[in-house]
């Protein structure tokens, strides 16, 4: 995941905004206590996910991948006064924390958590989105895209993360036939490239972030 030297990344971290207190503490918090920390956003890739949410104002935003909140938070400052965000979360054990700092964010009534597998809630959200952002499990990203680009307005965005994992997309990587996650990546990378419904661009933010435009 990382990309550029540290020398370039602190120089890229000192002239992005900083995070709220909340989000630093959060962000802290979750290094601390949380398994597998380089799965929250941080400051860079968390004030991009603010700044696109500003940017499109959505009024209704998914999120597929909670982990402990830190993202979602930060799609969430981008809200329309009515907007809404729902985000799906597998893992049980993160509740509480999430929760927790949903209530401090003040957005208990805004943001809403599902518990649960992806594929089994999406379906039950009979929603029309402006914003999406996919980071779950790597194997399902192309069942996840299709799931919700029938959902996603015409002009909405969705947003696809960690699709560069590592370097290990390149051709000249070579891939085991055990990984799973890295020919899924390939594929879907591949695939929305070549899709006529949308527009893309893949930004190499941290660990690669696949932006697409619905036609």
């Amino acid at each position: 995941m990382d990309f550029l030297s540290d020398e370039l990344q602190a120089y890229a971290d000192q002239h992005t905004s900083p995070e709220t207190p909340l989000l630093a503490r959060l962000n802290r918090e979750t290094h601390v206590q949380v398994l597998a920390p380089r799965m929250l956003s941080g400051q860079l890739q968390g004030r991009l996910l603010s700044m696109l949410s500003h940017m499109v104002r959505p009024r209704r935003i998914l999120e597929l991948g909670t982990y402990t909140g830190y993202s979602a938070l930060c799609l969430a400052e981008g809200l329309t006064a009515d907007g809404e965000l729902h985000t799906i979360e597998q893992n049980p054990e993160l509740e509480d924390r999430i929760r927790r700092y949903v209530a401090e964010a003040g957005l208990t009534g805004r943001i809403h958590l599902h518990i649960g597998e992806a594929l089994q809630v999406l379906p039950t959200l009979a929603e029309t989105w402006d914003l999406v952002f996919i980071d779950a499990d790597k194997i399902n990203n192309d069942a996840y895209y299709e799931l919700v680009l029938p959902q996603v307005r015409p002009g909405g965005f969705i947003l696809v993360d960690n699709v560069l994992w590592s370097g290990k997309v390149l051709p000249s990587h070579q891939v085991r036939p055990s990984d799973k996650d890295t020919q899924a990546l390939r594929a879907f990378n591949d695939k929305v490239q070549q899709d006529e419904r949308v527009e893309n661009v893949l930004l190499p933010v941290r660990d690669g972030i696949l932006m697409i435009r619905k036609r």
